[in-house]
């Protein structure tokens, strides 16, 4: 790794709290077997196999008051209302919906107060959700809802027709709390949220089917280690583990009380790192969350002066943002802030060095995780040493990894590069109705073959080197390739096209695509770049069209990305 040069640290910062739990290094790699365990002690998971994961949020205690306030007009909610409203959004589900345990419900919503509620709701009835970003394009709609035979759909007035046109029923979401009950277009969520207090006589537990630890709760929509996109299964039990040995660990190592600190949840909620932060760990611990519905620059720090928000978790982009504010002459009014944390994907030397330079008074953290392991596999500890600055963490309690020669297949001790290899019980059920995928990435041991090429150093500090994997990372937003080369083959003047992601300062990485042309046709960088924008959501769009002709690809067909991008960068 790259030598960083950062500045000495404040030692007497007043927000910064020391790690409850120092790591220590011991028993942290086997020779013989090739894992490498957690250096943190064994988290205890609830063992009731009657038990899901609303149960579980609502069954810790704390003392919070506030918990989501919309960040535009400050209207809130409180712990005190949250539950009641969960429970009435589930029992209006299966009142008026039908909707019964297993059922599959489509949450295609931009952030907002009552994204947790609406998603707390489903589970709590024992229905599975499904998440989708909300700019998604009407064919990945279509596509994702009658796959997952989806029958009811929470969604916002511009998207409503579309649904009802593929026979789903949708119910509006206002964005504020301060809505009129009396539109007619928020009628039907209206009478959700009050369904409890309309019929006292409802009995609510004879609406919920037992539920297991082992049930489906979620099915999300990842790019997995290759190929097209693929439902990723996520049970009870899988979501639990994310509140506790995510959200809850991390929070533990602080002395700060949670009820006294405060989140900005910009992530956006339909990614596994938003709803495991926003929508059910962050929830458990009596914490304020202010909710944006979408980024802006100025909004962003009027909300962290407006409410004093202590922890803002974000992407490498947002940590951009943040520099670019305390360069500008905001830094006194984002002094509230004690904790940044960034996952999703990796952040530069530059950014890392430009961010300890701005806010020396700030923890500054990585995490790594991913959908297919309800985002928990390390999370960052801030020692106070600058080397530890640009790893991922340690690995999460009760995870196992494995660093693995991806040619070879043998394991690798510390220091050594290869692919990571994870196990534990936050791992998914499997690939949805796809055993040849989940097979290819799960193996008979439980090890989950991640695709990412990492090392452990001798402390056990995981740093994050490449991707064996071929999906691109756009802002923190995972686009599968093979995704938008169906797009771009189905143009009617393209033969054959091959897509591959290129570096970018401030995205990360941005979709290319490689187009053979169909003999006599013809068609400019524009208008092919135009025809997949029309197809796809606003952040899988390709950047850029580079006519070629011929795709390079290996005797088994698969095409040879590492020549693309070679062709690419010559051309630069």
């Amino acid at each position: 790794m790259a030598n960083f040069n950062f500045p000495k640290m404040q030692s007497n910062n007043p927000n910064f709290a020391t790690p409850n739990n120092q790591f220590t290094p011991h028993d942290l790699y086997s020779d013989k077997t090739g894992v490498y365990n957690s250096t943190h002690s064994p988290i205890p998971l609830p063992t009731d196999p009657f038990l899901d994961v609303v149960s579980r949020v609502f069954s810790h205690k704390h003392d919070g008051e506030t918990a989501l306030v919309d960040a535009a007009s400050g209207a809130s909610i409180s712990y005190s209302e949250l539950q009641p409203l969960v429970k009435s959004v589930a029992s209006g589900l299966h009142r008026e919906y039908g909707v019964c345990k297993g059922d599959v419900v489509l949450i295609l919503l931009p952030n907002s107060v009552y994204y947790p509620v609406i998603l707390l709701g489903v589970l709590y009835l024992g229905a599975v959700v499904t998440t989708m970003n909300p700019l998604s394009s009407f064919s990945e709609v279509k596509k994702q809802t009658l796959g997952l035979h989806a029958s009811v759909a929470f969604t916002v007035v511009d998207r409503a027709d579309e649904l009802t046109s593929i026979g789903v029923s949708s119910i509006i979401v206002p964005e504020s709390p301060n809505f009129d009950s009396n539109q007619v277009q928020f009628s039907a969520f209206y009478k959700l949220i009050s369904s409890c207090d309309h019929d006292l006589s409802f009995d609510f537990a004879a609406c919920r089917t037992r539920i297991r630890q082992d049930d489906t709760a979620a099915i999300l929509y990842s790019s997995g280690t290759t190929g097209s996109s693929k439902g990723v299964v996520l049970s009870h039990r899988n979501l639990i583990c994310g509140v506790e040995l995510f959200v809850r660990f991390e929070a533990s190592q602080y002395e700060w009380p949670p009820e006294e600190n405060v989140y900005l949840a910009v992530v956006p909620m339909f990614h596994i790192y938003g709803l495991t932060l926003f929508t059910l760990g962050v929830l458990s611990l009596g914490t304020k969350i202010v909710v944006m519905k979408k980024f802006g620059f100025s909004e962003m720090v009027c909300c962290i002066e407006r409410y004093g928000v202590t922890h803002f978790p974000g992407v490498p982009p947002l940590v951009t943002a943040l520099i670019r504010a305390g360069k500008g002459g905001a830094g006194e009014r984002l002094r509230s802030l004690k904790q940044v944390s960034c996952g999703a994907a990796p952040v530069s030397t530059r950014t890392i060095e430009e961010f300890v330079h701005c806010f020396p008074y700030v923890d500054f953290i990585q995490g790594y995780g991913m959908s297919e392991s309800t985002a928990v596999g390390t999370r960052g500890l801030n020692t106070r040493d600058v080397r530890n600055y640009a790893s991922a963490g340690l690995l999460a309690p009760n995870m196992q990894a494995k660093v693995v020669d991806w040619v070879t297949g043998l394991h690798l001790p510390p220091g050594k590069t290869g692919e990571l290899w994870l196990r534990g019980p936050a791992i998914m059920k499997e690939y949805l109705n796809n055993v040849e995928a989940t097979s290819s990435t799960i193996d008979k041991d439980g090890w989950l073959r991640t695709g990412d090429i990492v090392y452990f150093d001798q402390d056990g500090f995981l740093y994050i080197v490449d991707r064996v994997k071929e999906i691109i990372k756009y802002k923190g937003f995972q686009i599968a390739p093979a995704d938008l080369e169906d797009v771009l083959v189905s143009h009617p003047a393209i033969l054959d096209a091959a897509v591959t992601g290129v570096r970018d300062e401030e995205a990360g990485e941005v979709p290319v695509g490689f187009v053979v042309m169909r003999p006599g046709a013809e068609a400019s960088e524009s208008s092919i770049i135009d025809f997949v924008a029309k197809q796809v959501a606003p952040y899988k769009k390709v950047r850029r069209v580079m006519f070629t002709n011929m795709i390079p690809r290996s005797a088994a067909g698969k095409i040879l990305r590492r020549q693309l991008k070679d062709q690419l960068y010559s051309r630069l």
